[in-house]
């Protein structure tokens, strides 16, 4: 197997380009010999004249013409691959903060897509509630930051909406009794929500796991031990948005918010925030929904683009 050297190749297309050996020499910062030389070992390893020298100026032969472009093509990705790797201007930091329940399916491929752009940038995330990330985020250590929330706050961006629902077990009862048996994490924000919804319809609760862990919540709903409340399409496979029927209250609709764009000091953050907005955006479209940790339209998976 035959390799073409990209070192014979850009000196090529400098002789093409400029329309002879002594220029492109010039050009390139190297004497006429090495030129001529990267040349002559070109046109041997392909086994065709690549330049027509018969007349006053140097032309290209129809072999020559024919391997202009891809030249140029196989020279372009070669810089760009050169430039995306060792560019110094790219090398950074970023720290992102995201609630547990919102890191899917947007996130991961959008830390996919950044890290093919901006290799050298390294992305940390961190997953909390929101009332942890805001107020980090106010001491300075994030800089973007989403969160679930009524309303966007003070430099904050919406930049999607879901609704609330009440989670249960597969084929779960619990949902059934009175009072009803809720369990929710201590700093969780819907919380507060939850309960205020129940005391509005007068329907009688009380806690039945109060917990620092999202996974000890999660077990106690999914064992058909309380219910819960999560975004829709948010709930893992092994529990179901409750079928009641009217006999629980409505929950509100929450914003997914952005903040940390207005103030972005580096060219990536902003564009790390442009990636969040599109991936979120893109949970809008007609026929998609989040599912777990993967979002699909008619059967598709759908990946950021």
């Amino acid at each position: 197997m035959r390799n073409l050297d990209i070192t014979t190749l850009r000196s090529f297309v400098a002789v093409a380009d400029t329309g002879g050996v002594t220029r492109a020499a010039s050009f390139l910062h190297l004497t006429q010999s090495a030129v001529s030389m990267q040349l002559k070992r070109l046109e041997e390893m392909l086994g065709v004249e690549l330049l027509d020298r018969s007349g006053r100026n140097i032309g290209l032969t129809a072999a020559g013409e024919q391997l202009l472009g891809f030249a140029r093509k196989m020279l372009s990705l070669n810089d760009e691959i050169i430039t995306r790797l060792t560019d110094q201007a790219f090398e950074g930091e970023v720290t992102l903060g995201v609630p547990h329940d919102v890191v899917h399916p947007v996130i991961p491929m959008v830390m996919q897509r950044f890290n093919v752009q901006f290799p050298r940038v390294k992305v940390n995330l961190c997953t909390s509630h929101t009332r942890e990330l805001k107020a980090d985020f106010d001491l300075g250590r994030f800089d973007l930051i989403v969160t679930t929330e009524t309303a966007a706050g003070a430099g904050g961006e919406a930049i999607h909406q879901m609704p609330l629902q009440w989670i249960g077990a597969l084929g779960g009862q619990t949902w059934r009794q009175r009072p009803l048996r809720i369990g929710f994490c201590r700093n969780c924000i819907f919380r507060g929500l939850a309960t205020a919804a129940l005391d509005d319809a007068g329907i009688p609760w009380e806690m039945a796991v109060d917990s620092e862990s999202d996974r000890t919540v999660e077990a106690t709903v999914s064992a058909d031990l309380a219910v819960g409340v999560l975004l829709e399409g948010t709930q893992p496979a092994h529990q179901q948005v409750i079928d009641h029927g009217g006999s629980l209250p409505r929950l509100p609709v929450q914003h997914i918010n952005l903040y940390g764009a207005e103030r972005a000091r580096a060219q990536y953050v902003d564009h790390l925030a442009g990636l969040i907005r599109q991936g979120f955006a893109g949970l809008s479209q007609p026929g998609l929904r989040a599912v777990g940790t993967e979002m699909v339209s008619a059967g598709a998976q759908l990946g950021v683009a």
